[in-house]
C-alpha cells in the first residue's frame, strides 16, 4: 500500500494524533454521570450478565446512538472479554497470509494502515462506523486493504471489528483467513428466521469476526437493495457500541454492487492499483461513489 489520497472527502494528510484511548478518556464527565446513561448501563449490564458468552447475544446501542462515552468503557470491555478465540493465528500464519498485528516486523505497513485508520476516526468523530471497500479495477487488493483495515481497528483492546465479504462472485476473505464457512451473508438474507450467530466466525485475530459471503452467489444485486441487507447492517452495528464494519465488494467498475452498498453505510472508499490503469478510470471509479460518502482513494502497490 503506498498512498493515501483524499483530495474529494477533504480529509488531509496530518499525521497521527493522539491515540484513540486518550480520546475516549477526554469524553465530558458529565455524560456518563446523567442518571439515564446510569440507568442503560446498569439495564445492559444485566442483559450481558444473562447473556452468556454467545457473541451473538450481546445486542448493544453504538456509540453513534448514544455518542462516544456515553457507553461506561467496564461494560464494553466485558462484552469483548466475551469473544472467545477457539484459535488463533501465529506471527508466521499471518506474515504468510499478509495480514498486520500489532508486533509485525513490517512497521511501515502497520503505520500505514494506522494512519489510515486514525484518519478515518478523525473524519467521523471518533464513531464506529460502516465504510465499504471497492477496487477501481479488478486486481486492485481491495480484499487485501479491507482485511488490514479492519485488522489495524481490532488494534486497540477497546474495540473490535467486522469484515464482510460482498464479493459474491469471487469471495476471498475466507480463504486469506483459512476459515470453512459452512453458511454465510446469502445464507442469512435468503431466510427470514437464519440465526446471525451462525455467520458470524472467529478469524483466529482477537477481537475481529468475519461473515463470508455466503453459499448462494446468483444476483447480488438483488441481494443488497433487498430490505432484509438494510436490517442486516442495522443489526451488525448494535452488536458492540465500538464495533467497525468493513464490506469488501467487487470492483466498482465490474458491478453496482459497492454503489449499492454504500447508499447503507457510512462510508465508501477506493482501492487503486498503482501503476496498472489510466487517471481517467480512476477518476471514472471515484466518481461512481456518492460522493457526500465516498472519503478517498488508496493507492496499492
Amino acid at each position: 500500500m503506498a498512498d493515501w489520497k483524499s483530495e474529494s472527502s477533504g480529509v488531509g494528510e496530518a499525521g497521527l494524533g493522539g491515540s484513540d484511548r486518550e480520546r475516549r478518556n477526554n469524553q465530558p464527565d458529565h455524560v456518563e454521570r446523567h442518571p439515564y446513561f446510569q440507568r442503560r448501563k446498569e439495564r445492559l449490564e444485566k442483559e450481558v450478565e444473562s447473556s452468556g458468552e454467545e457473541d451473538s447475544k450481546l445486542l448493544v446501542p453504538s456509540s453513534l446512538e448514544l455518542g462516544p462515552g456515553a457507553v461506561d468503557r467496564y461494560l464494553i470491555s466485558k462484552q469483548i472479554t466475551k469473544m472467545q478465540e477457539p484459535r488463533k493465528l501465529t506471527p508466521d500464519d499471518l506474515d504468510e497470509r499478509r495480514i498486520i498485528y500489532p508486533e509485525s516486523s513490517n512497521r511501515v505497513l502497520v503505520n500505514r494502515f494506522r494512519d489510515l485508520r486514525t484518519k478515518l476516526l478523525e473524519l467521523s468523530g471518533g464513531n464506529n462506523f460502516t465504510m465499504v471497500v471497492s477496487g477501481a479495477a479488478p486486481g486492485a487488493g481491495s480484499s487485501f486493504v479491507a482485511l488490514n483495515l479492519a485488522a489495524a481497528f481490532a488494534f486497540d483492546q477497546a474495540k473490535t471489528a467486522l469484515i464482510i465479504d460482498c464479493n459474491l462472485r469471487e469471495p476471498s476473505i475466507h480463504s486469506s483467513l483459512d476459515v470453512i464457512p459452512e453458511t454465510g451473508l446469502t445464507d442469512f438474507l435468503d431466510d427470514p428466521n437464519f440465526d446471525i450467530s451462525r455467520i458470524l466466525y472467529p478469524t483466529g485475530i482477537p477481537r475481529l469476526r468475519l461473515i463470508p459471503a455466503g453459499s448462494r452467489r446468483e444476483t447480488p444485486a438483488e441481494f443488497f437493495t433487498s430490505f432484509r441487507m438494510k436490517q442486516f447492517l442495522q443489526a451488525i452495528r448494535r452488536r458492540y457500541p465500538d464495533r467497525f464494519i468493513v464490506l469488501d465488494t467487487a470492483p466498482i467498475s465490474e458491478s453496482p454492487d459497492a454503489r449499492i452498498l454504500t447508499e447503507l453505510c457510512d462510508y465508501g472508499m477506493l482501492v487503486v492499483p498503482h501503476g496498472k490503469i489510466t487517471p481517467s478510470t480512476v477518476e471514472k471509479a471515484a466518481t461512481a461513489f456518492n460522493p457526500d460518502k465516498f472519503v478517498g482513494a488508496v493507492i496499492n502497490g
